[in-house]
């Protein structure tokens, strides 16, 4: 895919791997703009644009682990918990993601990419317009149903899993913080399992994976000093737009 590419797609790529690199840890929400990027720029099949996705993930997860590690969110009892959970969920329901998505066209792939998209936009707007959690923490139960679930829809399309698990976890009553934090745990396993999956396919593309990746790992810094030093409404709102716009034209051209 590559050699056939020109440069200016590849710079959009690059931008929409860093843009999703600091939506990652300041927001949840920002590794599916990687994803409809390649879906809808590239002629990659679907099992292509997700494997290709899902592999960039594995770098941002462990580093958005270690960062939250670092300021101390996934040293919380409570947290460390739930990314735990998530993680074993994730275990579970990523391969039938994978093997889900090996059976869709690109049209149906195009459909659920949108369907996600649009659902993640009125979850961030619902996030919005809660007041402030007084930092309940759900049943194991809830965390590892929420978690699997987010693991097959991630295996499907390719995403890392935060820009689910943030915002269900936040509409639990988890702060966001630790909802962040315990995010960024399980987006390795997602990612790593995926990975497994779709290579064994042969349906990455290695190269366009680093292109977007690298700009990505460098995002995920990023959003996470913002996450810490910023307000972010602004930046909420603004994905919010994006999101909701991006899924009908996702759908319509699927």
């Amino acid at each position: 895919m590559i050699s056939g590419a020109s440069v200016p797609l590849l710079a959009v790529l690059a931008l929409l791997g860093l843009l999703g690199g600091i939506g990652i840890t300041a927001l949840g929400p920002g590794g599916v703009l990687p994803t409809i990027g390649l879906f809808a720029l590239t002629d990659l099949s679907a099992s292509a644009v997700a494997g290709t996705a899902i592999v960039t993930h594995i770098a941002t997860g462990a580093l958005g682990t270690l960062a939250y590690t670092r300021s101390g969110q996934l040293r919380q009892p409570h947290t460390r918990r739930t990314a735990l959970v998530l993680a074993g969920a994730a275990v579970v329901g990523t391969p039938i993601g994978v093997v889900v998505n090996t059976l869709v066209s690109k049209h149906v792939f195009g459909i659920i990419l949108a369907v996600i998209v649009g659902g993640v936009a009125l979850l961030l707007w619902y996030r919005e317009t809660r007041a402030p959690s007084a930092g309940r923490h759900p049943h194991v139960a809830v965390v590892a149903g929420l978690g699997f679930a987010v693991a097959v829809l991630s295996g499907i399309v390719g995403i890392g899993g935060p820009m689910l698990t943030v915002p269900l976890l936040i509409a639990c009553g988890v702060p966001v913080l630790e909802s962040l934090a315990a995010a960024q745990a399980q987006s390795i396993v997602i990612a790593t399992v995926g990975t497994i999956g779709y290579a064994a396919h042969g349906t990455i593309d290695w190269a366009l994976a680093a292109i977007v990746g690298i700009p990505e790992l460098a995002g995920v810094i990023v959003g996470w000093k913002i996450a810490h030093a910023l307000p972010t409404r602004t930046l909420k709102y603004a994905l919010i737009v994006a999101l909701l716009a991006l899924a009908p034209y996702l759908a319509l051209s699927a």
